[in-house]
């Protein structure tokens, strides 16, 4: 085991056991640290291994929101029925190389916007937005560019949800969470059926075992030890940093 791949798996430990405090699976931040140049890997490997991670961090969490009853199904629904397919499509697109890195870097920015500008508080709010056909347009566009970028979706579903005033900060987590488990099985899927390369399992295993302590770790913690506007500034700045990382390289200048 070499320095950067232990580099690697304390890596995605730290941001399982943070983003599962708050309810996110981590996927945008595992595709940012895989996608820098350094690494050399490709898309075919990158997206899967950050969906693999992502079901394992947010699965405990979503149990746990299920048995405290954050979760209820019927206005849950229709986020997830157009995003599951539109998250299997998305996995199944075969993307250029330099198209993906771009993706993701665009990606990656509106996601440091939102999460920057998300409020702190917010009152729940059945307004006109709230409406089932929005919310299933809603779930079906995250759903495909989660798909496509390979991640769960939760990091731009959540920040938009609280702009709505969907509900309280703890039932978007917990559609957040289930929304990212459901996504990244859906996309991962995807990929699967339209073929993927030989794995490196060697590699790819401590990152699951990491992802997995940390995540379960962090679910237990929740918000009680995290302030959740400071993850999700810090957050922010990171990924704003690694998609000009990103787009730096793969722009067309």
């Amino acid at each position: 085991m070499d320095s950067i791949q232990i580099i690697l798996i304390a890596s995605f430990f730290l941001i399982a056991l943070i983003y599962a405090s708050v309810g996110f699976g981590g996927g945008s931040s595992y595709l940012a640290l895989l996608a820098q140049p350094m690494f050399m890997l490709l898309p075919e490997v990158i997206r899967p291994t950050a969906l693999l991670c992502n079901i394992i961090v947010v699965t405990s969490g979503t149990i746990i929101f299920y048995r405290e009853e954050k979760i209820v199904w019927k206005e849950v629904w229709p986020f997830l029925v157009a995003s599951v397919p539109a998250a299997y499509l998305g996995g199944f697109w075969k993307l250029e190389d330099n198209v993906f890195f771009i993706l993701l870097g665009v990606a990656l920015l509106m996601a440091s916007i939102l999460l920057w500008i998300q409020p702190e508080k917010i009152n729940a709010s059945s307004g006109k937005y709230n409406t089932t056909p929005t919310n299933i347009a809603l779930g079906g566009g995250i759903g495909f560019l989660s798909g496509l970028v390979g991640i769960g979706g939760g990091i731009f579903l959540s920040p938009v949800l609280h702009f709505l005033r969907w509900s309280d900060a703890k039932k978007i987590s917990a559609l957040a969470s289930l929304f990212i488990l459901v996504n990244s099985i859906s996309g991962l899927a995807g990929q699967f059926q339209r073929g993927l390369p030989a794995l490196s399992w060697q590699y790819i295993l401590p990152l699951l075992a990491a992802v997995f302590l940390g995540g379960q770790i962090g679910s237990r913690l929740g918000a009680s030890k995290f302030n959740p506007i400071y993850i999700k500034r810090i957050t922010a700045v990171l990924m704003l940093i690694a998609a000009i990382n990103i787009l730096k390289d793969h722009w067309y200048w």
